[in-house]
């Protein structure tokens, strides 16, 4: 097969894979869009091709919700603190070593799928949140700029919350989408992504949300808890494929 020809089936057959584990667990897509494609890619051409399937799937999920107003004015300064971290953490993906990144996205996949596999829920006190919260939003915004992963640590901070089923996942619509805004405004300005970068990126929307919608329909077919544990356990593996395999 032409090298181009398989690189655009991987890059469909991802972000169709992507979407269906979003559909189902309502997160996850840049996290295993940068976990297969930074198999093939660099981690900064991966991060650029999620940009606009991510934009496009979080906002749709962050307007879905209930209390667009009410998590505004409780996470903003959560989210202008990624916004900031972001900015500093890119300079990795842009100028870094290409080993090096890689193993940062392979460690930052690997931790993620075992606290979530392993890990017990802990709980922060309102009375924290206030701190704890631009805490959270920086050392995110520098995973999410080293990386393109933005799970850690936003998504176990917002779950330790106590927030209604509806409400978590509004605010991590509102966290991935602020976090996939800052990154595409770091790398367009540094000049980390082409034209033909936000060309691919833009076609990767159709086959993510032919994906979500997928994921919709297996959610009401399979338990959403053992397909969860199913998708942990691979990114476990392949975050740890990737965070070893400079090595060697």
């Amino acid at each position: 097969m032409d090298q181009n020809l398989f690189l655009l089936a991987a890059f469909t057959a991802t972000f169709f894979a992507a979407g269906i584990v979003k559909g189902v667990t309502g997160m996850g897509l840049p996290t295993v869009a940068m976990g297969v494609l930074g198999a093939l890619l660099s981690p900064l051409a991966a991060a650029s091709l999620l940009l606009a399937p991510s934009f496009v799937t979080n906002l749709w999920q962050l307007l879905a919700g209930p209390n667009f107003g009410a998590m505004i004015r409780r996470f903003w300064p959560m989210m202008l603190m990624v916004a900031l971290g972001t900015v500093p953490g890119s300079a990795l993906l842009i100028e870094g070593d290409t080993r090096v990144t890689t193993t940062a996205l392979g460690a930052a996949l690997t931790l993620y799928a075992a606290y979530a596999l392993l890990a017990r829920p802990f709980r922060v006190p309102e009375r924290l949140e206030r701190v704890a919260s631009p805490v959270a939003g920086f050392v995110t915004g520098l995973v999410t700029g080293g990386t393109g992963v933005f799970v850690i640590p936003a998504v176990p901070y917002l779950q330790s919350l106590g927030l209604e089923r509806d409400d978590l996942v509004q605010a991590l619509g509102l966290s991935f989408t602020v976090s996939t805004i800052a990154l595409g405004l770091a790398l367009g300005w540094s000049g980390g992504i082409g034209s033909d970068g936000w060309l691919a990126s833009a076609l990767a929307v159709v086959p993510a949300l032919a994906g979500m919608q997928v994921g919709q329909l297996v959610r009401t077919r399979i338990s959403p808890l053992l397909f969860r544990r199913l998708f942990l356990v691979l990114l476990l593996l392949l975050g740890l494929d990737m965070a070893f395999r400079p090595l060697f």
